[in-house]
C-alpha cells in the first residue's frame, strides 16, 4: 500500500476577507475531490485570509499510480482558474 500526500501552497492576493477564502478553497476543493478521487483539506493558514494550505491525499497499490495522479492534480491546478493563486507544491510518499 502506498499514501501519497501532496502539499499544494496558494496566495489569495485580490481576497479580502475569511468568507472570500473560504469560497475559493470549497471550490477547489470539490473539483479536486470529484475529478480525480482525492481526499483534501485545508491543512495550515486556517485564520489567514491571503494564504491556504491544502494537502491532497491518495492511496493506492503502486506508487507510479499515485504519483501520476497527484501530477493530474497539480497540472489541473497550473492551468485552471485557480493558477493566479498556486505558489508551491510538495510531495511525499509513505
Amino acid at each position: 500500500m502506498v499514501i501519497g500526500v501532496c502539499t499544494i501552497e496558494l496566495y489569495l492576493s485580490d481576497n479580502h476577507s475569511l468568507k472570500g477564502k473560504r469560497q475559493i478553497v470549497k471550490s477547489l476543493k470539490e473539483k479536486l475531490q470529484h475529478r480525480f478521487n482525492v481526499s483534501v483539506a485545508e491543512v495550515d493558514h486556517l485564520d489567514v485570509w491571503q494564504r491556504a494550505t491544502l494537502g491532497v491525499c491518495m492511496v493506492s497499490n503502486e506508487q507510479a499510480h499515485v504519483n501520476r495522479e497527484l501530477d493530474k492534480v497539480i497540472d489541473f491546478i497550473e492551468t485552471s482558474n485557480f493558477a493566479p493563486f498556486f505558489l508551491d507544491y510538495s510531495m511525499e510518499f509513505l
